[in-house]
């Protein structure tokens, strides 16, 4: 790639600086898609060694790269989603990665298709850490900035992800104690 075409894939995920989600921080501020992919990438990195027979290497790629379509669409929480806003994100995908030379298009294109299937180990944990990232995210903001929904979604959002898997069902229901003291304490 030319330092121009390097620039102009930047540019667009700089983007994603920009792009607010739906959750707030600790401080009260909204979150940025960057800053949850970021995160996601050190929780994925945390567990690296909980994990020892998964392609974390490749499980944090898809970390880094899972919202990149929202630097054109913007984000909309994932209880809101509709088919049609995942077909108009699959299209801004496909926009983006052709900014991207064969060779790097090749891998980012099949990356998107492995985390879209759900068919391997690295796919599946992927999503996992991404539901529990939001919910982790969403016990750490201010409880005023909670919608009715999410006091029940808190509670069991990502619960199907987890089964199966010992530590991650451990980590789900601490998350919970968690976010039952929280509402238990109003803040």
């Amino acid at each position: 790639m030319t330092p121009r075409e390097i620039l102009n894939f930047l540019g667009v995920a700089e983007k994603l600086k920009s792009v607010l989600r739906h959750s707030w921080t600790s401080t009260g501020r909204q979150e940025s898609v960057a800053e949850h992919s970021w995160r996601l990438c050190v929780f994925a990195w945390l567990l690296k060694n909980r994990f020892p027979d998964i392609n974390m290497n490749k499980v944090i790629r898809m970390c880094l790269f899972h919202d990149l379509g929202e630097a054109l669409t913007g984000d909309i929480p994932s209880f809101e989603k509709t088919g049609s806003d995942e077909n108009t994100e699959k299209l801004a995908i496909s926009r983006i990665l052709d900014m991207l030379d064969d060779d790097l298009k090749a891998e980012l294109a099949a990356l998107f298709r492995e985390m879209e299937e759900q068919k391997t180990r690295e796919a599946r944990l992927y999503k996992t850490l991404d539901k529990l990232e939001a919910v982790i995210q969403h016990n750490e903001a201010p409880l005023e900035t909670w919608i009715p929904l999410e006091y029940e979604l808190n509670l069991t959002y990502a619960d199907d992800y987890v089964k199966g898997d010992p530590f991650l069902e451990e980590f789900r229901e601490q998350m919970r104690k968690d976010i039952l003291e929280k509402i238990a304490g109003g803040k």
